[in-house]
């Protein structure tokens, strides 16, 4: 594990590739004995193209973060709101910072980004037990209901979800 300052900010364009190649660079190293490198190269493509990560930059209701050491990014987030709920999409630390305090950094801005959300949830992959851990120890909890299989991968997914405590809650200014 690589420890480095990371400031959270917003994505912009000109992150965008560096994005890409951290979600190819992530998805290799956590899938690929799980589906395979050929999977993971058809749909880091697709999922991650320039513009479907072009297309986070100005979706409504949601915010799409970086952790910026000054050198790179090293990880990514992005979540969107409906209702009381944020619906966390993506969240990826490069594996040589992973357990470097970057994802719960993001977790925490995601926290401060959305007026009115009470709960955050988030789908994860049964078969990545590191972000399952990840998840558990940021105090998310299973839903209850049962995995879903992600059509394109054919993986299972748990829903994951947290009450967001009292001080953290941004119901007006």
């Amino acid at each position: 594990m690589v420890v480095a300052e990371a400031f959270i900010r917003t994505a912009m364009r000109s992150d965008l590739a560096a994005v890409k190649s951290l979600l190819a660079e992530t998805w290799h190293a956590t899938y690929d004995s799980v589906i395979g490198a050929e999977k993971v190269d058809e749909v880091t493509s697709l999922w991650h193209s320039p513009e479907a990560l072009e297309s986070r930059l100005s979706a409504p209701n949601s915010e799409f973060l970086v952790a910026d050491t000054g050198s790179g990014i090293t990880a990514m987030a992005f979540a969107s709101q409906d209702g009381k709920v944020i619906d966390l999409q993506q969240l990826y630390v490069a594996p040589q910072y992973q357990g470097s305090g970057t994802g719960t950094k993001l977790i925490r801005e995601l926290l401060s980004c959305f007026i009115g959300a009470q709960t955050i949830k988030v789908q994860v992959a049964s078969a990545n037990a590191s972000a399952l851990a990840f998840y558990q120890a940021c105090g998310f909890a299973g839903d209850g209901s049962d995995p879903v299989r992600e059509e394109m991968t054919g993986m299972d997914h748990v829903t994951l979800v947290l009450a967001i405590p009292e001080q953290h809650r941004w119901d007006a200014l």
